[in-house]
């Protein structure tokens, strides 16, 4: 059997698995949060740029329905589509029997064949776009014509569409091509140029939306490198949250097939230099920084698997097999699990972490049969208003009633519902909490009798309901 036939079959037998796994569970909720926020297309939003939103969106309104399987269809479509890109880049640069390798650890890896291949993330058409960049800049480098270098120009627009931490990756690109005798005589044409202007064309209504909000996006996301204490392990920790997510089998390999790749042939060194920035700014961010999460330098990690390809390509074929096997058999019954716990909550497990999982849309015929789904509906906090907004679906006048409210500043906030009467649902929250909260702000707090809902495997779910009597000022003083 041919390479690509392999990876054809690969690439098959992933979708299907992914394709049965989001119809197990719900929307987490980030993603709960981004299809009902998104429901209103935007030239910008606040979290991440536009690609993401637009792909759910689109998605709910092509197939009519927010289900979870439809909204996270275009991202699974992406994932499988990224498989091939990887399979082509690998080939290209190092081989066919290292693109089949990279191709199966690029799916095996949790972050990247669970998270990034099936759910509602900005990391779908991110590591699609980065993928796209990272074999159009090789062919074009390569010398295989003008079209190429547009292609890179169009990839790398499009991933600084999905997240704005493709940057990272396409400076890595810029110091590869700097730092190579070849490469860097391309810079004296007008080749690589036309292709940044053909990036900044697809990028500038993210500009042009951030100029008008006052940066607020961007500032956002840099904020979140702000100095807030001094932790020398944060860098160990960030590896080792990186090691987790990737797999550490597959994480050790990698960075050793890195580490050997700046001085390496072909088009290895310029793989390691476009990996280089994310993982090493993030892991020295997490010195001064307040929280780095474990999924940031995966764009870096992502340049790794060909890399990877090709080390494992040398290693003893029973061995591999062996441990792929071992490995998807560990992520398939860690997935049967999670689907398990999602739709019966059969473990019971304390805190119930699994609900994250599990939409709350019995919430709206819980809310009808009371005659609440008519008025303006609150929740204390963006996350919460996410799995609320999207359980209660389209057509509710909703707002979050808190100063950081992510996308929902974008949409009618809650100081357009002075004087009126809103509904707050408070999951996990009490009258003396509500009313510490918004006890300056309301004339009057009545608690209502909670809202009971039948949820996947927990049924009579409660929901502490607060009715807040004319709302006088926001946001609190």
């Amino acid at each position: 059997m041919t390479a690509s036939a392999i990876v054809v079959r690969l690439i098959a037998a992933g979708t299907l698995l992914r394709l049965g796994f989001a119809w197990a569970i719900g929307l987490g909720i980030d993603e709960s949060y981004m299809v009902a926020a998104g429901r209103t297309m935007r030239l910008g939003y606040f979290d991440h740029p536009v690609a993401s939103w637009w792909l759910s969106a689109g998605a709910a309104h092509l197939l009519g329905s927010e289900a979870p399987i439809a909204v996270r269809l275009p991202f699974i479509l992406l994932f499988a589509a990224s498989s091939w890109l990887m399979f082509l880049l690998t080939r290209d640069t190092l081989g066919e029997r290292a693109g089949v390798w990279a191709v199966l650890a690029f799916n095996l890896a949790p972050v990247f064949g669970v998270t990034t291949g099936g759910w509602v993330l900005p990391d779908g058409p991110l590591v699609f776009c980065l993928l796209g960049f990272a074999l159009s800049l090789t062919r074009a480098l390569a010398g295989r014509g003008l079209g190429w270098w547009l292609l890179a120009g169009a990839a790398a627009g499009g991933a600084m569409l999905s997240k704005y931490s493709a940057s990272l990756v396409i400076l890595g690109a810029f110091a590869g091509i700097l730092a190579h005798r070849d490469w860097r005589k391309h810079l004296a044409t007008p080749w690589p140029w036309l292709a940044v202007g053909v990036a900044a064309l697809l990028f500038a209504p993210v500009v042009l939306w951030n100029m008008q909000t006052g940066w607020l996006s961007i500032s956002f996301q840099a904020s979140r490198a702000n100095a807030a204490r001094f932790n020398p392990a944060g860098p160990l920790i960030v590896l080792a949250g990186s090691a987790a997510f990737l797999l550490p089998w597959i994480w050790a390999p990698a960075m050793l097939a890195w580490s050997r790749a700046f001085r390496g042939p072909g088009f290895a060194p310029l793989l390691a230099c476009m990996a280089a920035p994310p993982v090493l700014l993030f892991t020295i961010v997490a010195i001064w920084s307040r929280q780095v999460l474990f999924h940031w330098p995966a764009p870096g990690y992502l340049l790794m698997f060909p890399l990877l390809g090709a080390l494992l390509a040398t290693w003893d074929g029973r061995l591999l097999r062996r441990l792929t096997a071992g490995t998807a058999l560990l992520l398939l019954a860690a997935l049967a699990v999670v689907s398990l716990e999602v739709r019966t909550h059969a473990l019971g497990l304390k805190n119930d972490p699994a609900l994250q999982a599990v939409d709350w849309t019995a919430l709206r015929p819980a809310l009808a049969a009371r005659g609440l789904l008519n008025g303006v509906i609150a929740a204390p906090n963006w996350s919460d208003m996410g799995k609320i907004d999207y359980g209660i679906g389209p057509g509710a006048t909703v707002i979050c009633l808190n100063t950081d409210a992510r996308q929902y500043k974008f949409t009618q906030g809650a100081a357009a519902h002075l004087g009126q009467d809103i509904l707050i649902i408070a999951p996990r929250q009490d009258a003396t909490r509500i009313a510490a909260a918004y006890g300056a702000v309301f004339d009057s707090i009545e608690t209502l009798p909670p809202l009971t809902a039948d949820l996947p495997g927990r049924p009579g779910m409660v929901f502490p309901v607060f009715l807040g009597h004319r709302l006088r000022a926001w946001p609190p003083s």
